[in-house]
């Protein structure tokens, strides 16, 4: 299983990727509303860099699920992915 911190730097690397600024650091908490160019078109890019990342496909469940950057981390982490 990939820990919590492991998760985390891949996250930021990813983010960091499909917003285009490498000042992003995200948290269990960070949500759309933290991050200026989040919006339903990034989100899609997002999703999908994150599944590239961790080498998983998401549900439309959980996806619909996440309220946050620890939504998506846990999800990742239950996995136990790549």
């Amino acid at each position: 299983m990939t820990d919590k911190y492991t998760i985390y730097d891949r996250l930021n690397k990813v983010f960091q990727d499909v917003f285009d600024d490498e000042d992003i650091t995200v948290t269990e908490n960070t949500s759309s509303e933290d991050i200026e160019d989040w919006d339903s078109l990034r989100h899609i890019t997002l999703i999908a860099s994150v599944e590239s990342e961790f080498g998983m496909k998401f549900t439309m469940k959980e996806v619909l699920s996440m309220e946050n950057v620890g939504n998506m981390a846990e999800i990742i982490a239950g996995r136990g992915t790549k």
